[in-house]
């Protein structure tokens, strides 16, 4: 199924509670906001996880859903609340609360792109704002919530795998000359947003299939984390960030030599991650 907003490929049956979602490689630009950004393609590009749902699509062949962001992060952030708004950029609004995301730029609707480099010349109105979220926020959120609910409904609990990727400069700024440098960091809100055991068992798929992982940092997981993290409710949510460089021509934004490999190692960890939510529904009732 295939909308404006978003892409969802559903298994031929649900057999795990485990729900894939990529909020951030969304690629699909509309023409008025091309024809208004002062960007290059490229440079308007560099704040999407590039490719991210193209690296997890052997998902739904483990009997999870893949939920995939058609919306450009750029035009909207489907990892910000709706209540994200920012002043700097919208018209008629007034500032309220310091949010640190906002105030560089990073709000629902970003002023920047990676770099810290302005999208527009000017504001837009409160009521094109609007139309953005109900567009694109909402009916992805309103897909992710639903297939959450069937899970919990199936299987006794939700487990999402928020799927994302990391500029290699943030990797080598983490790392501080230490090597080997991480290669996946794993974001569960330090605790907050999913129980230690699914957490762990996340992490050993990713290690058995070869990778260096982190917890943490540099990224814990932003809104989606802590807005569906809930484990006393058998809601869980771990953020998985990839290391760009290991599968993609970043400058360019076009899949690097490796591209095909990271498909092939990441089907394993998929398989392993996709076990976690089968047969725990007896656990997960107790």
């Amino acid at each position: 199924m295939s909308t404006s907003s978003y892409t969802l490929i559903q298994p031929a049956a649900r057999t795990t509670s485990v729900v894939f979602a990529s909020p951030h490689s969304g690629r699909d630009y509309p023409t008025d906001f091309l024809t208004n950004t002062i960007l290059d393609q490229d440079a308007v590009r560099s704040s999407e996880d590039a490719y991210v749902d193209l690296l997890y699509d052997t998902v739904p062949e483990q009997g999870a859903p893949l939920l995939s962001s058609n919306t450009p992060r750029a035009y909207v952030d489907l990892n910000r609340g709706a209540d994200e708004l920012d002043p700097a950029l919208i018209r008629g609004l007034r500032r309220t609360d310091h949010n640190p995301r906002v105030s560089s730029g990073l709000g629902v609707i970003p002023r920047v792109v990676a770099g810290g480099r302005a999208i527009y010349r000017g504001k837009m109105t409160l009521s094109a704002a609007q139309a953005r979220l109900a567009g694109h926020w909402h009916p992805y959120h309103n897909a992710l919530q639903t297939l959450l609910d069937e899970s919990t409904a199936l299987f006794g609990e939700a487990i999402l795998i928020d799927c994302h990727s990391m500029p290699h400069e943030a990797v080598t700024s983490l790392a501080k000359g230490v090597t080997p440098s991480p290669e996946i960091v794993l974001g569960d809100r330090f605790g907050a947003s999913a129980s230690p055991q699914i957490v762990e068992r996340v992490e050993a798929a990713f290690k058995r299939a070869g990778f260096v992982t982190a917890r943490n940092t540099p990224f814990a997981g932003a809104y989606m984390a802590q807005h569906y993290g809930r484990p006393s409710r058998r809601q869980h949510v771990v953020q998985i960030e990839i290391d760009r460089a290991l599968y993609l021509e970043e400058h360019s934004v076009k899949p690097n030599s490796n591209f095909k490999q990271m498909q092939v190692r990441l089907a394993a960890v998929i398989k392993d991650i996709a076990a976690i939510g089968q047969g725990r529904n007896a656990l997960a009732a107790e």
